[in-house]
């Protein structure tokens, strides 16, 4: 008893503190709470974060744009990880000056940024407005069917 007591204060201090894990420590998301067709926003190093949840309705209609017809062109494989096409990732930061844009709005139920009216399909890719770029997909892997690691 004495010896945990003594311990565990050394092994306490290894661990990151709050500072380094919002510096940009990896996170772990649960997505069992999130049903398809919604999506939730969690933060990571200092960013939002959008997790989607497709329906297929969505998936169907992003891989059917031609990509000569984007001012990006990116596939929505090339977006979302195999096996898991329904799960889309993206840094919720416009790529035209950075404001936050709104999830399940616009003309493709994607995003839509209501600053200067960029518009992002089902897949983050600009489809229409003055943003330049997709919104990103940060470095993101499965660690289950139900639990992703950002960063």
């Amino acid at each position: 008893m004495g010896a945990a007591a003594f311990v565990w204060p050394l092994v306490s201090q290894m661990n990151p503190d709050a500072s380094t894990i919002a510096a940009g420590a990896p996170i772990e998301v649960d997505l069992t709470p999130i049903a398809t067709g919604q999506d939730i926003k969690v933060f990571w190093r200092g960013k939002p974060i959008y997790i989607m949840n497709r329906t297929k309705k969505q998936i169907e209609e992003a891989r059917s744009v031609p990509l000569a017809s984007l001012p990006d062109p990116q596939s929505d494989q090339a977006r979302v990880k195999e096996g898991h096409d329904n799960w889309l990732v993206v840094i919720g930061i416009c790529t035209h000056l950075g404001c936050v844009p709104l999830a399940h709005e616009g003309d493709y139920d994607g995003f839509f940024c209501p600053c200067h009216g960029s518009q992002y399909d089902s897949s983050g890719r600009i489809r229409r407005g003055p943003a330049p770029l997709n919104l990103p997909v940060p470095p993101y892997s499965f660690v289950s069917n139900t639990k992703i690691q950002i960063g």
